[in-house]
């Protein structure tokens, strides 16, 4: 399968594979998947996570399967058929277990719903988005958040952070912009032990839009905002679009971007480029995102 996005960077669009667990429907960021394989024999590993059925090895790479049934406490018929969605994030490959692929829909950031508090807390967060085509709704997971819960170490280093010498506290104000309840929180908890305490915290690329519009029309922008760091993958606008409005525009491009994302891979990092970000980062380094912030403070100041 060619999952080439042939997407204009910064459009706030993106294409979702959409697939089937029993009768429900689901999507994935195409900018995740590698490709798509027929279900192929596997190696249990003894000990392993209860989601994990086990591991295979085409093309001389070990890849790790995850039954996304078990994931998501659905009822499994155990037939060994289906599909796997070969997936690249948080510089890992995993392969995802499901029943069949519809086919891929090319939407806009603004279409997607963001689940409320009910479906979707810090602690429990399934979802990332909803799309509704037609008289159909397709649940966008958090695949991130699946194998984080899987296994704890994937997801961000928060040890890099308590390992780090004692530093002094950094007025420099910090906008985020990040969807995730839960990684939102460890940002924010991390940057606050390595000493940055004014934060502020936005959900999405809109509302963080939304803050530096109405402070660069107070004439404070670049005094109430020293730095901004965005994710990829958020409804209403993407960090992608973000980064272009803040690089175009004459005021707000000197304020330091650094793009934040489990989707920083070769192709993305070129798109990033393009658009002006000043530095990017996969999603465990944040040791090496406070590294960056540093810097980038340090030299908008000189």
């Amino acid at each position: 399968m060619d999952t080439n996005i042939l997407l204009e960077s910064g459009t706030n669009e993106l294409e979702v594979l959409e697939f089937t667990l029993g009768n429900n429907h689901y999507g994935i960021n195409v900018a995740k998947i590698r490709e798509i394989l027929t279900y192929q024999p596997i190696t249990p590993v003894p000990n392993s996570h209860p989601s994990v059925e086990g591991i295979f090895m085409p093309r001389d790479t070990m890849i790790t399967v995850v039954n996304l049934k078990r994931c998501l406490g659905m009822p499994e018929d155990g037939t060994g058929e289906g599909l796997f969605i070969i997936t690249n994030f948080n510089k890992l490959n995993i392969a995802f277990h499901v029943d069949a692929v519809i086919g891929i829909h090319r939407v806009s950031w603004e279409s997607i719903i963001k689940p409320d508090s009910t479906i979707n807390t810090e602690d429990n967060s399934a979802s990332t988005g909803v799309i509704k085509l037609d008289d159909k709704l397709i649940i966008i997971l958090d695949f991130e958040k699946i194998v984080t819960d899987i296994s704890p170490e994937t997801g961000l280093k928060v040890s890099d952070v308590d390992n780090m010498p004692s530093r002094q506290r950094c007025d420099s104000p910090i906008l985020i912009a990040e969807d995730s309840p839960l990684l939102s929180k460890l940002i924010t908890d991390c940057l606050k032990k390595a000493g940055y305490t004014n934060l502020i915290v936005t959900m999405n690329g809109q509302e963080a839009w939304d803050e530096l519009s109405k402070l660069k029309r107070e004439g404070t922008v670049q005094d109430k905002v020293h730095c901004i760091i965005t994710d990829i993958e958020m409804p209403l606008m993407d960090g992608h679009r973000l980064t272009k409005l803040v690089k175009t525009d004459d005021v707000m491009k000197k304020i330091p971007l650094i793009i934040f994302s489990s989707l920083v891979n070769e192709e993305m990092r070129i798109k990033g480029e393009k658009l002006g970000a000043d530095a990017q980062l996969t999603k465990p380094e944040i040791g090496n995102l406070v590294e960056a912030i540093d810097e980038l403070i340090d030299n908008s100041m000189d």
